[in-house]
Order: structure tokens, then C-alpha cells, then sequence
């Protein structure tokens, strides 16, 4: 099976996409504007539009929104699910640059 490479994020894409799947990049190098991937919260949607400090001219691409355990594992691991209330998460946004793999991190309570 043939595979097309995307022009905005570089991810390998089968022929049957008309898309990327990861950014929604047509195979034209179009954009979708109404592209949102799967693990997209609504809220946080449209991402932040950012260039990569390291690689001039290359959009970050939003890899998501992730939650970060914050303490000792210990805690949850004694206690089991009763510990996983007592040890704070925190939500970030994650934009990964396509070419050099540099990461950011915005909190996800952050203003836009």
C-alpha cells in the first residue's frame, strides 16, 4: 500500500486519506480550518497558532491535551484508587515541533 507524506506535520498517510489524520492537512497542502483531532478538548479549540523557536518558519503542530501526575507514586500505589484522590493532576497543552520534535507546554487553564 502507497503512503503520501504531509507537508504541514511530515506524518506518512495512507492513499484512501484525503487528509492527514494527525493535523488535517489536505494531500494538496491545504488546510481544514474545521480539522479537530480525536483527543481535542472543545474548549481548547482552535490550539494556539506557534512557529518553532528552533526551526524557523515551522508551525508547532497540537499534539493534544495531557495530564501530569504531580508527587510520589507511592501514594496511589499504597492506597490504590483512594490515592488517586489525593495527589494533584495538572492539564497541559502540548505543541510539538514536526521537524526537530521540541516540545512547549501551556497550561490548559491558561488565557489564550
Amino acid at each position: 500500500m502507497s503512503h503520501w507524506i504531509c507537508t504541514h506535520c511530515r506524518e506518512s498517510n495512507e492513499d484512501d486519506f484525503e487528509q492527514c489524520w494527525k493535523c488535517g492537512t489536505h494531500a494538496d497542502g491545504s488546510a481544514d480550518p474545521a480539522f479537530r483531532p480525536d483527543n481535542a478538548d472543545p474548549q481548547a479549540w482552535p490550539p494556539r497558532l506557534l512557529h518553532c523557536l528552533r526551526c524557523p518558519d515551522t508551525p508547532m503542530v497540537f499534539a493534544g491535551r495531557r495530564r501530569f501526575h504531580e508527587g510520589s507514586q507511592a501514594m496511589p500505589f499504597l492506597l490504590g484508587n483512594l490515592g488517586e484522590l489525593l495527589v494533584n493532576r495538572e492539564a497541559f497543552d502540548l505543541h510539538a515541533c514536526p521537524s526537530c520534535g521540541k516540545v512547549e507546554l501551556f497550561l490548559a487553564s491558561a488565557p489564550r
